[in-house]
C-alpha cells in the first residue's frame, strides 16, 4: 500500500490536518461497527491535534462515547509515595492525556487505558532485577534496551510485572478487536513510544524498557524534568511490533529534531536502529501508513521527491510555497 505524507506550513496547520484525518477515520469506523479503538501518543507533537479532536467530538462530528483508547506508554519511577501519587504526577502520561484530551471532552470515551507503569516501584524493580539475574535478559544494541522477563521467572515481582502489567495490556487490546487508528510521534533517534533505537522489531507486544540516556536527556531538554536524578529510568511501552498491527498508523511530527529520523524512516534502511522504519514493512504488507509533518520536519524528504515517488510514497503539500513572481496588473 502507498505511504501518504502530508506536509504543512507549521504546527497549527499540521495539527488541523492530522485531526481532520483522524475524524474522517473515526467516522468511517463507527459506520461499520459499534466502537472505534484509538491508540494515542503523548509528547508535544500531538497536543494541537488533540484540541481539534476534542472540539470535533464536542461539535458532534463523531460520538466520543463510542471510542475506546489505549495509550502507547507510561513512565516507571515518577516521584510519589504510592501508585496514585505517581499516576497523578504532572509528568505522568495518564495526567497528560487528561490535560490535553480527555478533560476537554463533553462526552467521555467509553474507556481510556494507559499502561500501569505507576504501579511499579522503580527501586523495587531495580532490586528485583539485581537479585534475580536468571529471570530476565536484555534485548537491544543501544543504551536503551528491553528487559525480557522469562515466562517462568522465580521472582514474584518480576513475574507479576510480566503477567499483570505487560501481558494483560496486550490481551486487552486484542480483546477490543485491535486498534483502528494508532497515533504516534517520533523520538530524536527514530524511536516510537519507548521502543528505543536498537531494540528488535519483534520482542514482545508490550515492553519493559531501560531508557536510553538520550531519551532521558531529551526529557530534561523539553523541561519535563529538572535533572537526571529526577527523571525516570524505566518505562512500560507498546513495541513497534504491536504499534504496527493497527489498521491505520498516523505519525505526527514537527520541528528540527524530527527532520533526520523522519527522513531515515522513509529513505534509509529498514532497521531496528530507527524503529519507525518498520512502518515501511507494515505498509508493504497492506497497512495504511500516514505521516503528517510541518515543513521543518519534512525538509529532507522534500529534497528527495523523485526517490519518494519511486518508493510509492505520495507527498501532499497542503501549503505549497509559491516561487512564481506576482503578475503585474495591466491598466
Amino acid at each position: 500500500m502507498d505511504i501518504n505524507v502530508f506536509v504543512t506550513k507549521d504546527f497549527e496547520k499540521m495539527s488541523e490536518v492530522a485531526a481532520q484525518i483522524a475524524v474522517k477515520k473515526i467516522a468511517a469506523v463507527l459506520k461499520s461497527k459499534q466502537e472505534a479503538v484509538l491508540g494515542l501518543a503523548t509528547g508535544n507533537s500531538p497536543t494541537g491535534m488533540y484540541k481539534h479532536l476534542a472540539r470535533a467530538a464536542n461539535e458532534g462530528k463523531f460520538d466520543s462515547g463510542r471510542i475506546r483508547s489505549f495509550n502507547l506508554d507510561e513512565y516507571i519511577g515518577l516521584p510519589g509515595d504510592n501508585a496514585q501519587e505517581r499516576a497523578l504526577h504532572p509528568e505522568s502520561y495518564a495526567y497528560f492525556m487528561v490535560q490535553e484530551l480527555f478533560g476537554h471532552l463533553n462526552k467521555k470515551f467509553s474507556e481510556t487505558c494507559v499502561p500501569c507503569g505507576s504501579l511499579i516501584e522503580q527501586k523495587k524493580l531495580i532490586r528485583s532485577l539485581g537479585e534475580n539475574k536468571n529471570d530476565w535478559s536484555y534485548a537491544g544494541t543501544g543504551a536503551g534496551r528491553s528487559i525480557v522477563i522469562k515466562a517462568k521467572a522465580k521472582s514474584d515481582y518480576l513475574a507479576w510485572i510480566k503477567k499483570d502489567i505487560l501481558d494483560r495490556y496486550a490481551r486487552k487490546i486484542k480483546a477490543s478487536g485491535g486498534i483502528d487508528l494508532q497515533v504516534i510521534g517520533v523520538g530524536g533517534r527514530g524511536h516510537v513510544a519507548f521502543h528505543e533505537a536498537g531494540i528488535p522489531f519483534r520482542v514482545a507486544p508490550m515492553l519493559l524498557v531501560k531508557l536510553d540516556s538520550d531519551t532521558i536527556a531529551n526529557a530534561i531538554t523539553d523541561t519535563h524534568f529538572k535533572t537526571k536524578a529526577d527523571s525516570p529510568r524505566y518505562a512500560v511501552s507498546m513495541s513497534a511490533g504491536l504499534v504496527y498491527q493497527a489498521r491505520t498508523v498516523m505519525l505526527v511530527a514537527n520541528g528540527a529534531r524530527k527532520t533526520r529520523p523522519v527522513a531515515e524512516s522513509l529513505l534509509g534502511e529498514i532497521t531496528p536502529e530507527v524503529p519507525i522504519s518498520y512502518g515501511r514493512l507494515y505498509a508493504r504488507n497492506g497497512g495504511e501508513l500516514i505521516y503528517v509533518l510541518d515543513r521543518v520536519a519534512a525538509e529532507e524528504l522534500l529534497a528527495c521527491r523523485r526517490e519518494l515517488k519511486s518508493r510509492g510514497i505520495i507527498l501532499h503539500e497542503t501549503d505549497k510555497p509559491s516561487h512564481s513572481k506576482p503578475r503585474r496588473r495591466l491598466v
